[in-house]
């Protein structure tokens, strides 16, 4: 892969030289670890427990908003950073699978809570100390000083890519 990175930024540098081409390596970079990491660690994972990606987020969501293991549909979305309706098609195939129930809000008429069933939350619990174990070994390459500065330099980059 380094060669690769190395190669483009030559290839740039002969047709446009003065041209800040690592930039371009940079973000190729982080885009393809998040595709390895995606396609290798995370969706693999998720398919061994019969879920989405995007499924698991919402009960893990659930789970570490602590007991009664509830939220309101739009705690959920804006948690999660993304739409209403991807949310609610996302709450039917895990309300279909038993993990999830729709309650009615008993602070407001009109709306619903979410909560993890006693099924989804046996799930979660037993889910989410082998996804850590399954994300360490993604990350085994680095060491615990190496993933802290990781983690200081992306939340730069994300705070910096919010503001645009």
């Amino acid at each position: 892969m380094q060669d690769r990175i190395e190669r483009m930024k030559a290839e740039w540098a002969r047709e446009y030289p003065g041209l800040d081409s690592g930039v371009m390596a940079t973000v190729g970079a982080l885009l393809q670890a998040g595709r390895l990491l995606e396609k290798h660690w995370l969706a693999p994972f998720a398919a061994r427990f019969s879920l989405q990606k995007g499924e698991f987020d919402v009960i893990a969501t659930l789970r570490r908003a602590g007991a009664p293991y509830e939220l309101t549909p739009t705690d959920l979305y804006e948690g999660l950073l993304m739409t209403s309706s991807a949310m609610t098609s996302r709450l039917d195939r895990l309300e279909a699978a038993g993990l999830i129930e729709r309650r009615p809000d008993p602070a407001d008429r009109r709306g619903v809570r979410v909560r993890l069933t006693p099924g989804g939350l046996d799930l979660i619990n037993e889910i989410v100390p082998q996804h850590v174990a399954n994300e360490l070994a993604a990350l085994a390459s680095l060491d615990p000083r190496e993933r802290s500065e990781l983690d200081r330099l992306l939340a730069k980059v994300i705070q910096g890519l919010a503001k645009g």
